[in-house]
């Protein structure tokens, strides 16, 4: 079973950046496809970024393109979320997860393991 914590949430001003970071732990993570998610109030669970096994593939909202950038470290087993340029329409709980599979993952179904969430707040 693989646990999944995130980190690195918290509040920040708008045009501010924040770095998220997911530990894993209980499973082989550089086999696993990994991807951010993030909910806001009221609305549905909707894919940020992902990443391959590999990391070598990268998918992007179009809400975040050019703003976030996905990475990952499999020697440490943690994948990450540089957040920059920051709006209101950020703020969220963010997730991270893993899929059991290699490649770039960007529907919800398909991600077998979540970790608890983490909340990013954007003021104006």
């Amino acid at each position: 079973q693989v646990q999944l914590v995130e980190s690195g949430g918290g509040l920040v001003q708008a045009g501010g950046s924040l770095r998220l970071s997911c530990a894993a732990s209980g499973g082989t993570f550089r086999s696993y496809a990994m991807g951010w998610f993030r909910q806001a109030p009221g609305k549905g669970r909707e894919l940020v970024a992902a990443i391959s096994a590999t990391g070598g593939s990268t998918y992007y909202a179009d809400t975040v393109k050019g703003r976030f950038t996905i990475s990952r470290d499999n020697a440490k087993n943690t994948v990450y979320l540089q957040m920059n340029s920051l709006k209101p329409e950020d703020t969220a709980v963010y997730y991270c997860a893993a899929a059991n599979v290699g490649w770039v993952i960007t529907t919800v179904l398909s991600y077998n393991y979540w970790g608890q969430g983490i909340q990013v707040t954007v003021s104006s």
